[in-house]
């Protein structure tokens, strides 16, 4: 209210002022007409500096690489993983889950191993990514992936991890609403310490196929 009275007697200020000048109509006319939109501009201007600086600044995304594992795995030893490309799929009445394998690990698969008994090479990775399953809008008796529910990684670096089969595992636990990633916990399946052995103990019977558990699909 106080800024409204304020250009209601700015302008009628200007105005008073102007008609005190010897001038001929048309510039009267131009002179109150100048004034007046310097005085509304001034106001516009006042308007939305209040405005923006009421508004609450935007929380900067997530950069999800600079995530980690206290003692453990972070993203940024995964960068790229989205584009890596496809091992298999799986999925249960909770979840549904795309493998996906960087280079060396494809590589790997291709020529056989681990199934023929070979070792997987160091620098070979994996990610599992699950997601929550939903119907598919077109065809009810298909299942179809809804939102993220979480990304597993595993790392084979024998130097790093020769005491737990030459494997490195994190957890990272994805929330919708805030496009965020955070580390498992001890609560989280499979639970998550401070450290890279995860899945140390589910991937235990899978030993024999150096501790994993997919198979590399025909295509």
């Amino acid at each position: 209210m106080l800024q409204t009275d304020t250009f209601v007697q700015s302008t009628h200020e200007l105005v008073s002022a102007v008609l005190q000048q010897p001038s001929t109509t048309e510039e009267l006319v131009m002179q109150i007409a100048l004034k007046y939109l310097g005085v509304l501009s001034g106001c516009v201007a006042l308007a939305a500096t209040i405005a923006f600086a009421a508004e609450p600044a935007a929380q900067p995304k997530q950069d999800k690489y600079t995530v980690k594992v206290p003692g453990g795995l972070g993203f940024a030893e995964f960068k790229g993983y989205e584009s890596w490309q496809v091992v298999s799929v799986s999925n249960n009445p909770k979840a549904m889950a795309v493998i996906l394998g960087n280079p060396t690990m494809i590589k790997a698969f291709e020529a056989g191993v681990p199934a023929n008994g070979q070792p997987v090479p160091d620098g070979a990775r994996m990610a599992k990514v699950h997601y929550v399953p939903k119907k598919n809008q077109f065809f009810p008796d298909a299942n179809v992936p809804a939102a993220q529910h979480d990304v597993d990684f595993m790392v084979k670096d024998s130097k790093r991890f020769g005491d737990v089969g030459g494997w490195g595992y994190a957890v990272f636990e994805y929330d919708p609403a805030t496009d965020t990633f955070t580390p498992g916990t001890t609560a989280s399946q499979p639970p998550q310490a401070n450290d890279a052995k995860c899945g140390v103990a589910c991937h235990t019977i899978a030993k024999a196929n150096d501790y994993v558990f997919t198979e590399y699909q025909h295509r």
